[in-house]
């Protein structure tokens, strides 16, 4: 995949499933994203990666983790998240995602999936394949994956069978479960201020609205966006307009100053001033750069 539709929350909106089951399996290859990174989002879905290529840093929530070749990552449902390749190792991996109700039966989905969904200690847990429970469930996403690439005769009956045992296997490793208010708090409202700022984006933006859409003081949201997304608020808000112009930017009747303008810059001289900064590129040689590849791939 190379690029996926977020609502003004960030709320993932990728159709995640096959003809018949609430799953999504693909393979990705981060640096060939519109952006160049996955940027940050989140979904319902628990998150299975599998890096088959490269390595490549993850952020869930406030935490980095390195994600080497043969690793994984389990994203809890829920959890603010993004990947960047890191050295420029073409980092490939495979992504399973697939809704909490799917994983096990409804009678055993409140004892055995619920508790998880709301425990604040795992918003993910890394998959290493010296640990037996984890290599267990790599190899189950990679038989997944290949399930859904050559679709045998009751490939269905068998993707069931391996997200039990992806699920079994996650549970068998023995993390205590904790559920911590604060935490629920934290993360609810970092999810109030990003959804106000991704539908207000294309309007002057202050400080103070953000802060009151998390209904926090200036100095508490700046302290938020610091510790989870390493950035200042406004810093934020520049960064997300500049995502959002790259997808105008393709299109072949935009010019450089009407997507300054869709997305919120007041100047086309700062938003060219701040996209070269984000993009090592002016606005202009991004789209014909894009123009010269549309090109390409009709020749």
């Amino acid at each position: 995949m190379k690029d996926f539709m977020v609502d003004q929350s960030l709320k993932e909106l990728t159709e995640h499933r096959t003809v018949v089951l609430p799953i999504a399996c693909y393979e990705t290859t981060i640096n060939q994203n519109v952006n160049g990174y996955i940027p940050l989002h989140w979904h319902d879905e628990f998150q299975f990666v599998l890096v088959v290529k490269g390595e490549a840093i993850f952020q869930v929530n406030e935490e980095n983790i390195m994600v080497r070749e043969g690793e994984g990552l389990f994203i809890n449902s829920g959890c603010l998240h993004m990947a960047k390749d890191k050295n420029d190792s073409g980092c490939t991996y495979i992504c399973l995602n697939v809704s909490p109700s799917f994983v096990l039966s409804q009678e055993l989905y409140s004892t055995y999936v619920n508790p998880y969904i709301q425990a604040t200690n795992i918003p993910f847990l890394l998959l290493v394949p010296k640990k037996y429970w984890a290599n267990n469930i790599l190899d189950s996403i990679m038989k997944i994956n290949q399930l859904i690439k050559e679709n045998p005769p009751y490939y269905e009956i068998d993707i069931s069978i391996h997200l039990t045992l992806i699920w079994k296997n996650l549970i068998i490793n023995g993390i205590e479960l904790e559920y911590e208010q604060t935490e629920m708090v934290k993360s609810q409202r970092m999810k109030q201020m990003l959804d106000w700022i991704h539908l207000h984006f294309p309007e002057k933006i202050l400080l103070d609205d953000i802060a009151r859409a998390g209904q926090l003081s200036r100095s508490e949201c700046c302290r938020y966006f610091k510790r989870i997304l390493k950035k200042t608020p406004l810093n934020y808000v520049t960064d997300f307009r500049i995502q959002k112009s790259l997808v105008l930017l393709q299109q072949p009747d935009s010019s450089v100053t009407d997507v300054a303008y869709q997305v919120g810059f007041n100047s086309t001289s700062y938003f060219i001033d701040k996209f070269r900064k984000a993009m090592n590129m002016t606005p202009l040689a991004y789209k014909n750069r894009n123009f010269h590849k549309d090109l390409s791939r009709r020749d």
